[in-house]
């Protein structure tokens, strides 16, 4: 008896809840338990099931737009768990590579440039070109004074005003680029010959800062594409995020179905719930 009262309680909630009986728009629950089990026997007695559909979908747009956040958040909502876990370990990794490879490239940066403070100098590149190019060009006598602080620099730029290129300001990017780049700026390290009227003889410190400015580039590069590789991620699960869900909706299909079974005395509701899902 207790058995039976409870089924038939747990019959009229789901009733309830899912807005009664799909074959009906008429009310047959009053809220009082003693009455209202008797009308959905009476009613399951007529022929055909009842069924109840389930209203447990989840929203394509909420898990498009949980994996933009976050890629795999939106395969997660959707209870798709490995490809949930495929999107955020590409997530982690690409951080990472993106993070580890710009620390480099700075560390690279830091060391070039100190090699270039203190082998690279722009009052020897203005001596030469006062005795070879008949420039002339200022340079403080003051020895004590860093050598980017001796020379005057908008007679410099003027001097180089025949060339393909003129030296940045001292500390710039660009700065740092140039003296390493183009044979013209040769003159300014400290093993070429100052007596070399040539600027296309190369010393070796040159060849030597270029490698170590070409390194920090490449991993600057590395960084990049892992940046690369992070917005693909983002876009790739946003679009798997939506159409997992839209999937999730499709492949899991419950239809709750009551069922009038024929007993020795009596007729009883039998409730049945059906589960499939699709691979």
């Amino acid at each position: 008896m207790v058995i039976r009262l409870i089924t038939r309680l747990m019959l009229l909630i789901v009733l309830m809840n899912t807005g009664g009986f799909a074959q009906s728009q008429e009310k047959y629950y009053s809220g009082a338990l003693h009455l209202d089990y008797r009308n959905v026997e009476n009613i399951a007695m007529n022929p055909g099931k009842i069924n109840l559909l389930p209203e447990s979908k989840k929203s394509p747009v909420v898990g498009g737009l949980l994996s933009l956040v976050f890629p795999g958040a939106g395969e997660f909502y959707s209870e798709s768990y490995v490809k949930a876990g495929i999107f955020a370990a590409i997530e982690v990794s690409v951080i990472t590579v993106a993070l580890l490879y710009d620390k480099k490239g700075d560390d690279q940066t830091k060391s070039f440039q100190k090699v270039a403070d203190a082998r690279w100098s722009v009052v020897k590149y203005a001596e030469w070109l006062n005795r070879f190019q008949g420039a002339n060009i200022p340079i403080d006598p003051n020895i004590s004074l860093p050598h980017w602080q001796r020379v005057n620099w908008d007679s410099l730029n003027r001097a180089e005003a025949g060339f393909s290129h003129k030296l940045p300001a001292y500390g710039e990017q660009q700065y740092y680029e140039l003296i390493g780049k183009y044979h013209q700026f040769s003159s300014g390290w400290d093993d070429f010959d100052p007596n070399n009227a040539n600027k296309e003889d190369l010393p070796a410190i040159f060849l030597e800062y270029a490698v170590m400015r070409g390194k920090a580039n490449d991993y600057y590069n590395i960084s990049t594409k892992a940046l690369l590789g992070l917005y693909i991620n983002h876009f790739l699960s946003t679009l798997d995020g939506f159409w997992s869900t839209v999937s999730y909706n499709k492949n899991l299909q419950a239809s709750v179905r009551i069922d009038p079974e024929q007993f020795s005395y009596e007729y009883r509701l039998i409730p049945r719930v059906n589960l499939k899902y699709y691979f």
